[in-house]
């Protein structure tokens, strides 16, 4: 079975962006760590760039959640970042059959639900 990130990286691709993983693996401490604490995938295509956080299809909301209390979010949204989270799940193709496929349920968060205020810079 894929991870959603493998998943996430291949629909990227197949939409035609150049996208990576960008968390990384710490081996002292035996854990992941996203870019900025919130990015898995990296992608771009043209003059956008699109920064995704992956998750099973249970987990949407614990990330949105997660994302829009990061310190990192209004600074992506200043620099002009597309952000959306990816949540996986499978689906039944016909109503009643046993065939399955893989759905991604995008959330984007580009742009603020409540205000937040801008990035503070330090002198």
């Amino acid at each position: 079975m894929s991870s959603p990130t493998q998943r996430t990286l291949k629909l990227l691709r197949d939409e035609g962006y150049l996208a990576y993983v960008v968390e990384r693996w710490c081996s002292f401490t035996h854990k992941r760590y996203d870019l900025f604490g919130i990015i898995d995938v990296l992608a771009v295509k043209g003059s956008e760039t699109l920064a995704v956080q992956t998750t099973s299809g249970s987990a949407v909301s614990a990330r949105v959640k997660k994302m829009e209390a990061s310190e990192a979010l209004p600074w992506l949204r200043d620099a002009g970042w597309t952000i959306h989270v990816h949540g996986w799940r499978k689906t039944k193709l016909k109503r009643g059959g046993k065939a399955m496929r893989w759905g991604c349920r995008t959330v984007d968060l580009t742009i603020p639900t409540t205000p937040t205020p801008p990035p503070t810079t330090h002198e």
